[in-house]
């Protein structure tokens, strides 16, 4: 058993603090974030049945200047950019059963207190210098503003092998690492101007410090990493390759600061520079659990009320548990436990690490090509959010190894373990309970060793290893059922017998029920509404239900997985080629389907239609719809509005944020199910829009602004 598990069978109810990665709020969530929150919701799950208090948070990472730039881009300030990425969050949540019990943001107040608490802190304790450093500074930037660069917003040539248009940091075509200033005819991403070098004072915190390389010497390598993470951030103490392409001995000193201007957390007594977004990202971990305090009052610990000061307090015996990629494990594994430790606050307990996901044997994913899996499509074509919870969780193991999501396994382990095996039991089991009252059962085996094992799993994050010997079970429960023959014992007028076979495998299900419950939730608690048992936890699994015990109705509890969603979430989105430009005398309409004219009009009629240009200052898409996009139009009046266009299968929200369009301005506000349309957006067709080449949102020239009319 591992050191957790013990812990959890000799100190309860455990309190715990769990957190996932924070996603960075340019953009939905893709399905990695999915992954890992699921990952972190099923351990979740299992803690708060096994009686442990568990607060479950996190929050968007708000900062930084690619935030900035695309809050300028959609014409909307950075906090109201983060806003609408906010909102959109829900749909994912609630849609995979993923029950955080709070999300906020690090533009949040909480944060912003709390980082420079921590900072003041840090210099408190000498480990803050500053040093004048050279970066390259993009004079037009910012509609002239100007503003330094970071790596990823410098291209050039690569100055190993000359290829064009290259990161400032590294070469995507031979793999060069390099200093932005090696680049060869280096321009900005921004503006294409050619960057100057220029001096600013930055701020440093000293990982070089003795006292830091000792603690995150010891931290790193005493149990709360995995074996192969620990033995990979041991390297970082020794060697280092640099940017330039030299190594160095030991850690270096990070880089915590950024010039103005920049979407952040101004540093205190330094107009003008601001927290680097890494400083202040992981200490929303932090700032959402203060908010949670603030929103829910303070929490029960050991029969104890704590505020979240006490709560969180170094000497609490909190435990603090981080999920996150193995991309970001730098941060998380150096930089956040030396900020935590030499600010006196409390360390990390774990950090779990887990890999990527790929899709069908490997395939890196490509929306162009089919192979993302969108997990808003995925949710849209109404497939059963518990078939990836699932499936995922019997991929998911304690190690940060890539797991691979396979289309036809993935039909055949849920189709095969979900229906095929676990469901299975219930509805042939239910057919042979008489009145609905269970039967004396005949014992034919103990399914306490089953649960025991499981909760050692869980604990472990090896799911795959528990969903396997869930599996096992299932097929032993089937099996006695077919050799017992229920059906012919009935039919030899030996219903008592039938009864006791059927009624010792609804408490087999209720065993198996109780073990899936944090990976199925909700497929569990409509089980637990047939079995008529109340809420299944760890303390009652196995306590079978007394003899006359009355069962619902049983209803069919999942449906299996078709292959034709499945070839909908993988199918590529239509590709329409440009052709060159035709003469009027060869041109041709034959692959297009025009429709005919309509009915003639005068100019009186038109003149009626208010056709006004748009700014897309926002588009998201609508939970509960597959084909409706939300717009939020800027048509000059000096509010917005909301527009729903039918444009879902054509256009992703990202894609027309910032956009101009053409809109019907005086059309009377339209009452839909999911809100108020207030006018409509113009696009053009083909008669047939599902065919090829679809639906195009019209754009106008370049230089026509929001609330011109169209005359």
């Amino acid at each position: 058993m591992s050191t957790s598990a013990q812990a959890s069978s000799s100190l309860s109810p455990r309190q715990l603090f769990v957190t996932t990665a924070l996603p960075y709020a340019n953009g939905n969530f893709h399905i990695g974030h999915i992954m890992e929150y699921i990952q972190a919701d099923i351990w979740v799950r299992y803690q708060r049945m096994c009686g442990n208090d568990v607060n479950f948070v996190c929050a968007d990472d708000a900062h930084g200047a690619p935030i900035m730039i695309a809050a300028q881009k959609a014409g909307v300030t950075p906090s109201a950019f983060v806003d609408n990425i906010a909102k959109g969050r829900a749909q994912y949540l609630d849609g995979f059963h993923i029950k955080f019990d709070n999300w906020s943001h690090t533009d949040s107040e909480e944060n912003h207190v709390l980082a420079k608490e921590i900072y003041l802190d840090l210099k408190k304790a000498g480990l803050i210098e500053t040093k004048s450093i050279e970066q390259f500074f993009d004079p037009e930037a910012l509609e002239g503003k100007g503003m330094f660069l970071a790596d990823r917003f410098i291209k050039g040539e690569c100055p190993k092998c000359g290829a064009k248009d290259q990161y400032g940091d590294n070469c995507e075509n031979c793999g060069a690492v390099y200093a932005p200033t090696d680049l060869k005819n280096p321009y900005s991403a921004l503006s294409g101007a050619t960057p100057v070098l220029k001096a600013s004072e930055h701020f440093f915190f000293k990982l070089s410090d003795p006292r830091c390389v000792e603690f995150l010497e010891e931290w790193t390598q005493d149990g709360k990493l995995q074996p192969e993470v620990a033995n990979k951030v041991k390297e970082w103490f020794s060697t280092r390759t640099n940017a330039d392409g030299t190594t160095s001995t030991g850690l270096g000193d990070w880089d915590i600061s950024r010039d103005a201007p920049y979407f952040g957390i101004e540093i205190p007594d330094a107009p003008g520079k601001y927290f680097y977004v890494w400083l202040d990202a992981p200490v929303g971990y932090l700032a959402s659990l203060k908010d949670w305090f603030n929103k829910d009052g303070p929490k029960k610990s050991y029969g104890e009320t704590r505020t979240f000061e006490q709560y969180i307090a170094k000497d609490s015996n909190v435990e603090q548990i981080h999920f996150i990629g193995k991309d970001i494990v730098t941060f998380h594994t150096l930089f956040w436990p030396a900020m935590l430790e030499f600010s006196d606050r409390k360390v990390p307990k774990h950090i779990y690490v887990h890999g990527f996901l790929t899709v069908n044997n490997g395939e890196k994913m490509s929306k162009s090509r089919g192979t993302g899996l969108d997990p808003l499509k995925y949710l849209g074509l109404g497939m059963n959010p518990e078939w990836l919870r699932y499936y995922l969780a019997t991929k998911l193991s304690a190690k940060n190894e890539d797991i691979d999501f396979n289309a036809n396994d993935f039909m055949a382990r849920v189709n095969s373990d979900l229906i095929g095996k676990y469901v299975n039991i219930a509805s042939r089991a239910a057919k042979f309970i008489q009145s609905g009252k269970l039967a004396p059962v005949k014992t034919f085996g103990t399914s306490a060793p089953l649960v025991q094992n499981i909760k050692v799993f869980y604990e472990s994050r090896e799911y795959g290893k528990a969903m396997r010997e869930i599996m096992t079970f299932t097929d032993e429960i089937n099996a006695v059922f077919d050799n017992a023959a229920p059906w012919k014992l009935l039919k030899d007028g030996r219903a008592d017998e039938a009864a006791s076979i059927a009624s010792t495998c609804i408490q087999s299900f209720k065993v198996l029920t109780a073990c899936l419950k944090p990976v199925l939730p909700e497929l569990a608690s409509q089980a637990e509404i047939f079995l008529n048992c109340g809420s299944l936890s760890w303390s009652n699994a196995v306590t079978p239900l007394p003899e006359g015990h009355v069962i619902g109705e049983y209803k069919h509890l999942m449906q299996r997985v078709d292959i034709k969603q499945l070839d909908a979430l993988f199918e590529a989105p239509a590709v329409v080629e440009t052709a060159p430009q035709a003469t009027p005398d060869k041109a041709s309409t034959s692959a297009v389907s025009i429709e005919p004219l309509a009915p003639e009009i005068t100019i009186d009629d038109f003149s009626k239609v208010d056709l006004r240009i748009a700014k897309i200052v926002n588009c998201e898409a609508v939970e509960g719809s597959t084909k409706l996009l939300r717009l939020t139009l800027d048509a000059g009046e000096g509010k917005t509005r909301n527009v729903f266009s039918g444009i879902a299968s054509h256009y992703k929200p990202a894609d027309l944020i910032g956009k101009h369009t053409v809109m019907v301005a005086n059309l009377a506000p339209r009452k839909m199910k999911f809100g108020m349309s207030e006018g409509m957006v113009l696009a053009a067709s083909s008669a047939d829009e599902k065919s090829t080449p679809g639906i195009y949102v019209l754009e106008p020239v370049a230089g026509a602004q929001p609330g011109m009319r169209i005359r």
